[in-house]
């Protein structure tokens, strides 16, 4: 995924176990377009696809682990094929936000707790439509 998503997390157990998992919510009901330089709503979204979670690879680790720096989900795919392979689904051309849920696991208590970001939305494509993103891509 580009740009990487990375969050800083605080006030975990740190000596507690923790897992981080990644998903994504449409964040309207629109098919969108880009149109003179602009996204545009372009009609009627398709079904969702089926929810897939993305589980860090460092998951479950302790707080401390967690709380020590970013954390980075550079290694999720996204893909806009019903192929499994660990790459989550997204329907081309829909805007989705990303969610994170930190799974307190090995207590007495399973705790889940969700956050998303709204200012992190973005419309899944296939090709880059803006071609300054396209050459910051491939630097």
């Amino acid at each position: 995924m580009f740009p990487v998503l990375k969050v800083s997390v605080s006030g975990l157990d740190p000596n507690a176990m923790y897992s981080f998992l990644l998903d994504f919510v449409a964040a309207d009901n629109h098919r969108w377009k880009y149109v003179n330089g602009e996204w545009v709503p372009g009609g009627k979204p398709e079904p969702q696809a089926p929810s897939c979670v993305y589980i860090h690879p460092d998951s479950p680790n302790f707080g401390a682990h967690w709380m020590k720096a970013p954390v980075s989900f550079s290694k999720v795919k996204l893909t806009n094929k019903l192929n499994g392979g660990g790459q989550i689904m997204l329907n081309s051309l829909h805007k989705y936000e990303p969610r994170i849920h930190i799974v307190r696991v090995g207590g007495p208590q399973r705790m889940i707790t969700s956050h998303s970001f709204p200012e992190t939305q973005f419309i899944a494509v296939t090709a880059y439509q803006n071609e300054e993103i396209t050459a910051l891509k491939i630097k």
